[in-house]
């Protein structure tokens, strides 16, 4: 379990980890600890938001160093997926040249208005909210739905090429990700009204499932930018229905 746990964050986050490991990690066994992952990152961001408010920063203020704390958690690898798929479903036109241009490193206009509205989402629906509690639950939430998104992408959809993370992951075990899948509706259910929790989970892997199978039109399955992309989509959808919500 730990071994698993430190394959999760080594993959998804830059937080020094990997020393704790015992053995090679096994990145399909550790699916299940991704909305842990989420959970830890969630928590960051709330936390800046916590210590802003406490320093007296306006709202926007403190959602924008929210924000910063959980994109300096995961070194921004999400969204660098996200300006990739941004980009190749965009701007090219044959699947093999939608592969080549999320290959390539430089970002286009799609890729640039992608990361600008996903930042203005996150940091409008945390400054919405407003009090430090309610960030803390809402970046909880959609942190670990975020997460469980990639498990249902990788579940779903097959990779389109076996060099890079997502290639290299191999078969996912059933249990490990039907135990990340609860581990992440959980939280919803613990944390908000019934009926709030009930809209959270379908809007936020609904739109993860939406991806997946954007994806499989696209490029005929997977790769790590398309997972990074519904991470964030996920994010972005779960905080706007919180914040709908508790509204």
């Amino acid at each position: 379990m730990r071994d698993d746990l430190v394959a999760a964050f080594a993959l998804l986050t830059r937080l020094p980890v990997a020393r704790f490991g015992r053995n090679a990690p096994d990145l399909a066994r550790s699916v299940w600890a991704f909305p842990l992952v989420g959970l830890v990152i969630g928590a960051l961001g709330g936390l800046a938001f916590w210590l802003g408010h406490d320093l007296g920063l306006p709202p926007f203020l403190g959602a924008c160093w929210a924000v910063v704390a959980m994109l300096a958690a995961t070194g921004a690898f999400h969204e660098d997926g996200l300006a990739d798929t941004a980009d190749g479903f965009g701007g090219g036109r044959t699947r093999e040249r939608k592969m080549e241009i999320m290959r390539d490193s430089r970002i286009g206009s799609y890729g640039a208005l992608a990361l600008m509205l996903s930042l203005l989402m996150r940091v409008g629906a945390v400054a919405a909210l407003e009090r430090p509690r309610l960030v803390v639950i809402a970046l909880i939430i959609a942190a670990m739905l975020a997460r469980a998104g990639i498990i249902l992408t990788l579940i779903l959809l097959r990779p389109v090429r076996q060099d890079g993370m997502a290639g290299s992951m191999g078969d996912i075990p059933h249990l490990s990700a039907a135990l990340g899948l609860a581990l992440a509706a959980v939280a919803p259910f613990l944390l908000l009204p019934l009926h709030g929790a009930v809209i959270v989970v379908l809007v936020a892997l609904g739109a993860c499932l939406a991806l997946a199978k954007l994806a499989h039109i696209q490029i005929g399955g997977h790769t790590g930018d398309v997972l990074g992309a519904g991470a964030v989509i996920g994010e972005c959808v779960a905080l706007t229905a919180i914040v709908s919500v508790l509204s």
